[in-house]
């Protein structure tokens, strides 16, 4: 599934809980510490309970998540208290190390969990399909900087980052009745983030999403006359106005039909699956369009800019039809105004967006980085 990371160690522990957590280091690692990792987790944890579950929707034919255990999970709390930051003697992480690079650590309120194996499916009383909500769901910390930002990474540490989504991927992929992996980063308290370190996730689904699914039906139509959706598209992007940035290898642009007031997609010249599929020449040049594009959105305007970075990753069972690629969105249209879905987003699915395409291409480019 394409090139192995070099010089990347991995260290595999579990935490109080059983809980799994891998750390990702490169080069040298400081104050003479070992080259794997041995830090154990103390703290009297409980063993995580979770009660997810999948409900089927009939009209939509779309899966929802159940969670509710998910009410009590952590909710901004105090830097001194944060609960991704290496471990100290007055605050016992959820990363039992003093330091790391890059970690990596099953959620402990998880959306999806791997407690109980997937079922064909049933129903309950009035009728609804349901199954036990199988999967895996975890957290990826991108620096042990509390107050960073992944605009803020250097070059190294922001590959170091791509090495781990790779590794994860592929080892999600693997396990039983997994159909998609989805890395993601939700940035700003607008989005709902109720952790302020820099961190993303990375959600394992049984099942292929909406937005895959809807893809892949609309690449499927078009191969029927020898067309390739996605090649067709990128072609038209690369040469029109909406350009942001690029180099030999990715190109980063408006989409056409943009629904966020700035969205940003990331394309791979080659077709590839996945980001395990990507070569190390293909990831470090990912890394140079992906910070530049990072930090046009973070000097956009003299506020914060919250955003959702997507990888669409190809279902397990579509590797050879699916072309990699990034969704980079922020729902901030101007400074003091956000974009809310509202009556025709959210009830219909029909995006109104207040800013042209092009208008928000030409924005980007501009900024100063």
């Amino acid at each position: 599934m394409g090139e192995q990371a070099t010089g990347v160690r991995k260290s595999v522990r579990t935490l109080a809980d059983d809980r799994e957590i891998i750390y990702f280091d490169s080069g040298a690692l400081p104050g003479g510490m070992p080259s794997a990792r041995t830090a154990v987790d103390m703290r009297p944890l409980p063993v995580t309970s979770t009660s997810s579950e999948l409900r089927f929707d009939r009209l939509l034919g779309e899966w929802v998540a159940i969670a509710s255990h998910r009410q009590s999970r952590t909710f901004l709390p105090p830097a001194d208290k944060c609960p991704l930051c290496p471990s100290t003697d007055d605050n016992p992480s959820e990363i039992p190390d003093s330091d790391y690079q890059v970690v990596v650590f099953e959620n402990r309120f998880p959306s999806l969990t791997n407690a109980a194996e997937p079922t064909d499916g049933g129903s309950v009383p009035e009728g609804v399909a349901v199954r036990p909500g199988y999967g895996r769901c975890e957290v990826v910390c991108f620096t042990p900087q509390h107050d960073g930002a992944f605009a803020g990474l250097s070059h190294a540490q922001a590959r170091l980052v791509v090495d781990a989504w790779a590794d994860r991927t592929a080892e999600l992929s693997r396990l039983p009745h997994v159909e998609q992996v989805f890395c993601f980063e939700n940035h700003g308290e607008e989005i709902g983030v109720t952790l302020s370190h820099p961190h993303g996730q990375i959600y394992a689904y049984p099942f292929i999403t909406p937005r895959t699914a809807t893809m892949l039906g609309r690449v499927r139509d078009l191969a029927r006359d020898g067309r390739d959706l996605f090649a067709d598209m990128l072609a038209g992007e690369r040469a029109g106005p909406r350009v942001v940035a690029g180099n030999d290898l990715w190109t980063a642009f408006v989409p056409a039909a943009a629904r966020w007031p700035y969205e940003v997609q990331l394309f791979p010249h080659r077709k590839v699956p996945d980001i395990t599929a990507l070569t190390s020449a293909e990831r470090d040049a990912f890394v140079e369009v992906y910070l530049d594009v990072m930090r046009r959105f973070a000097g956009l305007f003299d506020t914060p800019m919250p955003y959702i970075a997507a990888w669409n990753q190809a279902p397990t069972s579509a590797r050879d039809e699916w072309w990699l690629h990034v969704q980079l969105f922020s729902i901030r249209r101007a400074p003091g105004k956000l974009k809310y879905l509202a009556g025709s987003e959210s009830g219909m699915g029909v995006f109104i967006n207040d800013i042209a395409p092009e208008q928000a291409a030409e924005r980007l480019r501009a900024v100063s980085i």
